[in-house]
C-alpha cells in the first residue's frame, strides 16, 4: 500500500464500467446491438492509449452475471459479438504486447466462445505491454461467493485451517488473483453506481462518472481523467496529521 498522503501522477490499474452502448445507438435510431459494436471498436482505442498515459492494467466489464436478463436477441447478438472481437482482434492484440485475460463464470457461455477465450489467453499469456482484463459473465458477488466456495473446499479437505482465513486469503481465490487493485473505476453514460463490478477489489479506489456515452469516450476523455486522478490525494483511511 502506498503511503500516507502521497500524490499520484496517474494511475498503474484502471477498471472501466462501459456502459451507454445502447442508448447511444437508439439516440440515432437503430437498435442496441448497433452500439455495442461501436463501443468494441472503441476498447481497441482506449487499450492502444495506455502505454502512453502509464496504465499497465486495464480491466473492461464486457458483460455481467444479471445481462442475462436483456432480450435473447440482444444476448444471442453480444456473445456473437464477443466471438467476432476475440477471432478479428487476436493476433493484433498480440503483436502489440497485450496479455488479455477473462474473468467471470465460464459455465454459463457457450463452448466456442470458452474455446476462443483459452486460446487467446495462451496465445498472449508471455506479453507485458499492457494486461487487458475483460469480465465476461461476471458479477462482484458471484465472484466473491465462487471464492468462498474454493476456500471452504480447501478447508474441508485440511489443505487450510479456519484459523488462516483473513482477507488476505480470500483475496488469493478470486478471479483477479494474480492482478493489482484497480487504483481508478471509470464508469461512462452519466449513471453513478457500480452494479455489481470488482466490488472486493475497489474498496480503495477513486471513482469517476463521466456523461460521455461509451462509444463517444475517446482516447483524449481517457487521458483527462486519467491527469484529473493525479490531483487526488490518496489516503486509504488515515488522517494526514
Amino acid at each position: 500500500m502506498p503511503k500516507d498522503n502521497e500524490v499520484f501522477s496517474g494511475p498503474r490499474h484502471v477498471a472501466i464500467i462501459m456502459d451507454g452502448n445502447g442508448r447511444w445507438a437508439q439516440q440515432r435510431g437503430k437498435v442496441r446491438l448497433f452500439g455495442h459494436h461501436a463501443g468494441a471498436k472503441r476498447v481497441k482505442e482506449i487499450v492502444r492509449a495506455c502505454p502512453d498515459e502509464g496504465v499497465k492494467y486495464l480491466t473492461i466489464f464486457a458483460f455481467s452475471t444479471e445481462n442475462w436478463k436483456r432480450t435473447q436477441t440482444e444476448v444471442a447478438g453480444l456473445m456473437r459479438l464477443f466471438r467476432r472481437y476475440i477471432q478479428r482482434e487476436a493476433q493484433d492484440l498480440h503483436d502489440e504486447g497485450v496479455r488479455v485475460r477473462f474473468i467471470g463464470d465460464r459455465i454459463k457461455l457457450d463452448e466456442k466462445l470458452v474455446s476462443l477465450m483459452d486460446n487467446l489467453e495462451m496465445l498472449t499469456a508471455h506479453n507485458d505491454r499492457v494486461h487487458l482484463t475483460i469480465a465476461l459473465n461476471y458479477g462482484g458477488r458471484d465472484e466473491v461467493t465462487r471464492a468462498a466456495q474454493r476456500l471452504a473446499y480447501e478447508v474441508e479437505q485440511g489443505r487450510l485451517s479456519y484459523k488462516d482465513v483473513d482477507a488476505e486469503t480470500l483475496a488469493k481465490f478470486l478471479d483477479t488473483h494474480v492482478l493489482p487493485d484497480p487504483d481508478l473505476v471509470i464508469r461512462t453514460s452519466g449513471e453513478a453506481r457500480i452494479s455489481n463490478f470488482l466490488l472486493w477489489q475497489s474498496a480503495y479506489a477513486e471513482y469517476e462518472f463521466v456523461k460521455t456515452l461509451w462509444p463517444d469516450f475517446t482516447a483524449q476523455e481517457f487521458s483527462k481523467v486519467l491527469s484529473n486522478y493525479g490531483t487526488r490525494e490518496r489516503r486509504f483511511g488515515a488522517v494526514v496529521a
